[in-house]
């Protein structure tokens, strides 16, 4: 399937992501607890301005600032009748960034999980999810993203539900997962394995991957396995938190991760086998810069062996030996 994603796969060997959305409008301004994706419509300047620094710092893929915008998570900020409004917005703001950029870029629509498990272990049904996810995937689409982006998924349930929701709009996607710090899933399935499930999608994602999780190490591990469970049929996506996170007296988070941390660590994923890299929560315009310069600075090597890992990035817990846990 052509689209904008694979026709810059097929022009470049690394195509990077962009970073934390969330981080960069609490830099901002944004207040603790506020849904970010409202200031889509309060302050689209202040949206649009993290979008060109990323774009700036050399990212070829723009999320929009929907992460939240499904009914679930917006009906905690009483906006759950905004899902169409918020999303239209959001994408409004980045395709209007791509389309003056100069060069190629795909713009993403951002769709982040609705928060809660599913039923059986929780109150949402697997339907409503679906519904929730086809509710954004529609005006995102109408809003002109290139591709759905789904990510930091625990549950295969929802990972499915929100396949169904963007295969039913006509969109493409990617997909990412979060792992955890015995490198699985919150529900215990190993990287290489959920590669293997999705391959067997009936609307098989553009590329899939891992974000979020715990830094840049653990999930080069879910890098690596993702790539033998890969098989070279699918493209592979790491999109990984910058360091671990701080927590001062005042309650406000920041992450351990430095720029120089963050450009070995998207060569160490380009060595393991990602085509798609960036960054998640903590990763700003600065750390994507020396990413991309990194990337293009250093010759490719062979892929990281975990005491290769361990050496420059902190400890990783090896999920390579099935039932490891």
């Amino acid at each position: 399937m052509s689209n904008a994603l694979t026709r810059l796969l097929a022009q470049k060997d690394v195509v990077m992501a962009d970073g934390a959305m969330g981080t960069s409008l609490l830099q901002l301004g944004l207040a603790n607890g506020v849904a970010g994706e409202t200031w889509n419509l309060e302050y689209p300047d202040r949206v649009k301005s993290v979008h060109q620094g990323f774009l700036d710092a050399g990212s070829d893929i723009l999320l929009t600032n929907t992460f939240g915008a499904n009914r679930f998570p917006l009906a905690a900020h009483d906006l759950a009748g905004r899902v169409r409004e918020l999303n239209l917005a959001g994408a409004a703001i980045v395709r209007e960034v791509a389309d003056r950029a100069g060069r190629p870029i795909v713009v993403a629509g951002d769709m982040g999980p609705i928060g809660g498990l599913l039923a059986p272990l929780g109150k949402r049904t697997v339907a409503e999810a679906e519904e929730a996810f086809f509710e954004q995937a529609q005006a995102l689409k109408e809003g002109g993203v290139d591709i759905a982006w789904i990510e930091t998924v625990f549950a295969d349930n929802e990972l499915d539900a929100a396949i169904r929701a963007v295969e039913r709009a006509g969109l493409p996607y990617v997909a990412t997962m979060t792992f955890d710090r015995a490198g699985r899933t919150m529900m215990g399935t190993r990287p290489e394995d959920e590669m293997r499930r999705i391959r067997d999608s009936l609307w098989k994602p553009v590329a899939f991957g891992a974000n979020c999780g715990v830094g840049p190490a653990q999930l080069l591990d879910s890098i690596l396995g993702l790539v033998r469970g890969a098989e070279n049929e699918i493209f592979v996506v790491a999109k990984s938190n910058c360091g671990l996170p701080v927590i001062d007296q005042e309650m406000r988070v920041s992450y351990s991760g430095t720029p120089e941390i963050m450009g070995t660590y998207a060569c160490m994923a380009r060595d393991a086998g990602a085509r798609i890299i960036g960054g998640c929560c903590g990763t700003t315009a600065p750390h994507i810069k020396a990413m991309a310069e990194a990337l293009a600075a250093r010759p490719r090597a062979a892929a990281p062996t975990h005491e290769e890992i361990e050496k420059l990035l902190g400890p990783v817990k090896d999920t390579s030996k099935p039932g490891r846990r």
